[in-house]
């Protein structure tokens, strides 16, 4: 059961990232109610990534990338953008939230503008580095 925690991780990242675009289309055309649903549903999505993310690794450990050559510095950057920005974007996504549930839409507008960018990042390279650890470069065996 554990080993398909990581699959489940990639879908939820991948979700969270279609939900989180999803969400700023409905709030550019002004669907307030459609980018509350996107983004209440990102948040989730999340959430049970981070649940699932703390299982894994608890019962697991880290696991290591078995690439070599060009790919192996390509992937630490790639690695190491996505674990430093995935500590920072927690507060942003809180403040962000905490705005948009005090109705404080223009703290909420000027925070989401960095917000944003960086949770989609967070999403999208999560899903880039599982591709790498457990597909692309997945130790034989």
């Amino acid at each position: 059961m554990l080993k398909l925690l990581p699959h489940l991780q990639a879908t939820l990242n991948s979700v969270c990232a279609i939900l989180l675009m999803t969400g700023f289309y409905f709030i550019k055309n002004g669907k307030k109610t459609a980018h509350k649903v996107c983004m209440t549903a990102a948040l989730a999505a999340s959430v049970l990534f981070m649940i699932s993310y703390t299982v894994y690794h608890y019962n697991i450990g880290s696991v290591g990338f078995a690439g070599q050559g060009a790919v192996r510095p390509l992937y630490f950057l790639i690695l190491i953008t996505h674990t430093i920005l995935a500590t920072a974007v927690l507060p942003m996504i809180l403040a962000t939230l905490y705005h948009a549930v005090k109705g404080r839409c223009d703290a909420h507008k000027r925070i989401a503008r960095w917000t944003l960018p960086v949770w989609l990042y967070v999403s999208l390279t999560g899903v880039i580095v599982y591709m790498f650890v457990y597909h692309l470069y997945a130790p034989a065996g």
